[in-house]
């Protein structure tokens, strides 16, 4: 007699004893209840559902894991909480430095140019900030 059919046997006896019918009896297959996951286990499972093509739920029915964890998982890569494994191939980007100084735009070459009551004042482009705001208030004050 295979495990099955005594399992079915022994609950038909046990219901039978009580006096009712069985009109459906299910059977979990695997583990049960709370289960502890590994964070490499669980970093394998989510890079294979980020894999392109794969679907949450076909990953999660491979490693019997319900596709609801399988998604709380994704959500903690996602914000830095599990570690993904690394690529195969660890590639090196190129670095490109660059003079820090700030290129001259073309605004700041043409010259300033304060016009009031008929009279253009024109000013480098490197006058200083006090030079030009004391010209404005002369002008402001000659009208």
């Amino acid at each position: 007699m295979d495990g099955t059919t005594a399992l079915q046997e022994n609950a038909q006896f046990l219901l039978a004893g009580r006096g009712r019918v069985v009109e459906r009896l299910e059977v979990l297959c695997g583990p049960t209840g709370r289960r502890s996951w590994p964070d490499a286990l669980k970093a394998r499972i989510v890079a294979e559902s980020f894999e392109t093509g794969a679907r949450v739920v076909e990953v999660a029915r491979r490693h019997s894991v319900s596709p609801q964890q399988v998604t709380a998982w994704r959500r903690q890569a996602r914000q830095g909480r599990l570690a993904l494994p690394a690529e195969e191939e660890t590639a090196f980007a190129g670095l490109l430095v660059e003079d820090a100084r700030p290129a001259p735009s073309v605004l700041a070459q043409r010259p300033i140019e304060i016009e009031a009551n008929g009279v253009i004042v024109r000013l480098a482009a490197d006058a200083s900030a006090l030079r030009v705001a004391e010209i404005a208030a002369a002008l402001r004050a000659a009208r």
